[in-house]
């Protein structure tokens, strides 16, 4: 059985992406701060023996920090983050039994959050890790993805993890520890890898 992994990816620009963390800490140690997180991505991803595949918000870059030799790289396609997240789960069932999609921003997730996400596909139909902002950071399926599951969501917001185990009812899934995904500046004041990006800010 093989492996993909979807790493969801916003091409890196500054005064764009991490929107609520910059109304707090400023156009520039947001952008840092999601370097870091991509680099965390990166290293977490690099050995985990599974078809890895960047899926980037805006366009292709092929010359990046994103090793060609190692990762896939497409560029994300429809009107919203279910549509796009959908489009690239079709696209990954087609060619492989077991496929993992994640966010860019988690610094508190690591390989072997991922290597056991793929092994509870072994005898699970899905496998989900819940944020604590009420979404998730994980999603993953064997075989195929149910009809309609990044339908009528509303992105963003704190229903989105329940609404999402409604439509998992019907199928045998696993749930994973629940993780800390950064979007706030209250999600990082007190994580110490954060703090050379904080210490010359002031929070407005």
């Amino acid at each position: 059985m093989s492996n993909c992994l979807i790493i969801f990816t916003r091409n890196p620009e500054l005064g764009k992406g991490k929107r609520r963390l910059a109304a707090t800490v400023g156009d520039q140690a947001a952008f840092d701060i999601y370097k870091f997180l991509l680099a965390h991505t990166r290293k977490i991803t690099r050995d985990l023996d599974a078809v890895k595949q960047v899926w980037y918000s805006e366009q292709l870059h092929l010359d990046d920090d994103w090793d060609n030799a190692v990762y896939e790289k497409y560029v994300q396609a429809g009107e919203d983050l279910g549509d796009r997240m959908n489009y690239a789960f079709a696209k990954a069932i087609k060619e492989h039994s077991k496929v993992i999609i994640i966010g860019s921003d988690l610094h508190d997730l690591n390989q072997r959050d991922l290597e056991q996400a793929f092994k509870l596909l072994d005898d699970h139909d899905a496998v989900i890790g819940p944020a604590t902002d009420g979404g998730y950071y994980l999603l993953g399926f064997k075989n195929e993805v149910p009809v309609n599951l990044f339908s009528n969501k509303i992105w963003g917001t704190d229903t989105v993890l329940n609404e999402t185990l409604k439509d998992l009812e019907t199928l045998n899934y696993a749930t994973l520890a629940p993780r800390n995904d950064v979007d706030y500046y209250e999600d990082i004041k007190d994580v110490p890898a954060f703090q050379p990006y904080l210490k010359n800010i002031h929070v407005k």
